[in-house]
């Protein structure tokens, strides 16, 4: 990736920034907003440092997870269709997710964690649906029998969101549809402990990710070892979504558009690829979030409505291009 690329995603990043923190039933201007940041005594600043900023900021750093994670999905199963939310994988987190908050037990840290176990669950439940003859992953089934888990999953969770006594579950479309609404500093405090090692993990086997493309034997010849490298590269996926679904539910199609859109423009290469997907994921949920807020003021949608959107369409197109 060109040195001249970085800086405009910088400053795309910052443009989405700032318009997620003007935007709502306030609206403030970039020097309002610019204003309330420097100054704790300028109007506005506690709608900017207390509510928004948390909310900008959680936003950014889930949506960047999402597109990291979709970009690796679909080096390891060779499918630009892979997606943390079409394999299942944001399905079975927010089913753990609910069930703890149901039984009373899940916590600010604890609900990433039994999130994670429903997420490898539905991971291996997928990858065991997908073996066909000779024990051979087969990438359409897979991606198949991920939509059909997503589907069950969203089911199960609209099932326990209704019968449950839980008041935190009352009314709680955030673990469908997904949502940003919940974001304060604690739970971005939290998403950010389980989130920094494993997006460190996968920048770090990026140079892995690519010899994967060259096929099994090619890779363990150059000295990668290709399944302790999926079964790590799954186990920090699984993590990421997981911690996503834990503190905004299940956001999905970020994984699919935004690493496509990455790749076509500055190629395959993961060491260029996993950052520029980070920023651009970033921005796209922090004004996709912006947009939900202020389409149909002062109702807020769900920003999962506004990513599938965008995330449908393209990935009708793909599909159709994958079956050409």
């Amino acid at each position: 990736m060109s040195g001249s690329r970085w800086p405009w995603l910088a400053g795309l990043a910052i443009s989405a920034g700032v318009v997620g923190l003007g935007v709502g039933a306030i609206r403030l201007s970039p020097a309002a907003v610019w204003a309330a940041l420097v100054d704790p005594s300028a109007p506005g600043s506690v709608i900017v440092r207390d509510i928004r900023a948390p909310r900008v900021l959680l936003g950014f750093l889930v949506g960047g997870s999402l597109a990291v994670s979709g970009a690796v999905l679909q080096a390891l199963i060779h499918n630009p269709l892979a997606d943390p939310y079409l394999l299942g994988i944001s399905g079975g987190a927010a089913i753990a997710a609910v069930l703890v908050i149901a039984a009373g037990v899940g916590g600010a840290w604890t609900l990433p964690l039994a999130a994670f176990s429903g997420a490898l669950l539905a991971l291996a439940l997928v990858y065991r649906l997908s073996l066909v003859r000779g024990r051979r992953l087969d990438a359409h089934v897979l991606l198949l029998a991920g939509v059909v888990v997503s589907a069950f999953s969203s089911a199960l969770v609209g099932a326990i969101l209704t019968l449950s006594q839980a008041a935190q579950l009352r009314n709680a479309f955030l673990w469908i549809l997904g949502g940003l609404s919940a974001a304060s500093w604690q739970s971005l405090g939290v998403f950010g402990a389980y989130s920094v090692l494993p997006l460190a993990l996968l920048a770090w086997h990026s140079r892995g990710l690519d010899l994967l493309a060259l096929g099994d034997d090619a890779a363990r010849h150059l000295g990668v070892d290709p399944g302790r490298l999926r079964r790590a590269a799954y186990l920090t996926t699984g993590l990421l979504t997981a911690a996503a679904v834990a503190t905004c539910g299940m956001i999905g199609f970020v994984g699919l558009v935004v690493p496509h859109a990455v790749r076509r423009l500055w190629g395959p290469l993961h060491a260029s690829l996993l950052p520029a997907a980070f920023l651009l994921g970033g921005s796209f949920l922090v004004l996709a979030d912006a947009l939900a807020r202020s389409a149909a003021a002062p109702v807020e949608l769900p920003v999962g409505i506004v990513t599938a959107l965008v995330g449908v369409p393209l990935f009708a197109v793909l599909l159709r291009r994958s079956a050409a």
